[in-house]
């Protein structure tokens, strides 16, 4: 048996565990911090009714954390395939993907829900920087850093060209960019303002740097080993 071998398939277990780690913390501290709305939500979206659940921001937040487990089957699934087919790093790609879409799509879903006067009212827009800033508060502010933060935490983990803030910053406010469009284009009765997209890109900065420790690096090649000389056969004189 290859010891060392057997050594770094117990590291990238390990490895496994602990970046999986803050994503268990993190559930469990939304849980407790939100269980009194939850519970509100719990009946309607334990029933399959659309309104009162997916239509309101605590059906979808009580819906994105009942949906974990099948995540973590999904995350499970995809490991078990790729470890098969012998990818390396099957894990921490599982578990990126899956992340990236589970923690963003919900905060996506609650940002495109249309208001009272969606179709009727026009969209608004708001371009002077940290003027909306002031009027949000510490809720919406939170609210604003979580958007993008699994895509910032995870995206560098899955791909090696992100690796890097000023590239998950930039990656942030393409994509908030996008959704404040949406919202003004669909007029969702909502503002598209320059302050989300400020305040949605350093979300997704700042749980870049969260984990940095697990960031998917440039493999380089295997340095190719000098080749044995051919030992050359002495010539044997004609005698």
């Amino acid at each position: 048996m290859n010891h060392d071998a057997s050594l770094t398939a117990s590291r990238r277990r390990w490895r496994g565990i602990v970046l999986l780690g803050p994503v268990v913390l993190a559930v469990a501290g939304a849980v407790f911090l939100l269980r009194r709305p939850l519970m509100m939500s719990a009946p309607m979206c334990l029933a399959g009714r659309w309104h009162g659940c997916f239509d309101t921001f605590n059906g979808v937040v009580f819906m994105t954390l009942l949906s974990v487990p099948l995540s973590l089957l999904l995350v499970w699934v995809l490991a078990r395939r790729r470890r098969a087919a012998g990818v390396a790093g099957a894990w921490r790609r599982s578990l990126a993907e899956v992340g990236m879409v589970h923690g963003t799509a919900p905060f996506v879903w609650m940002i495109l829900m249309p208001g009272a006067g969606a179709g009727i009212v026009p969209g608004r827009v708001s371009l002077v920087p940290l003027l909306d800033l002031v009027t949000m508060g510490p809720l919406g502010i939170v609210g604003n850093l979580l958007v993008f933060a699994a895509l910032g935490f995870f995206a560098p983990v899955r791909f090696a060209a992100l690796a890097s803030v000023p590239r998950v910053l930039a990656l942030g406010a393409v994509c908030s960019v996008l959704v404040e469009t949406a919202q003004y284009v669909l007029r969702l009765d909502r503002v598209s303002s320059v302050d989300d997209v400020l305040v949605n890109a350093a979300g997704a900065a700042l749980a870049a740097l969260a984990s940095r420790r697990w960031w998917r690096t440039v493999e380089q090649p295997p340095a190719e080993r000098p080749r044995p000389a051919r030992a050359s056969s002495a010539s044997v004189p004609a005698g």
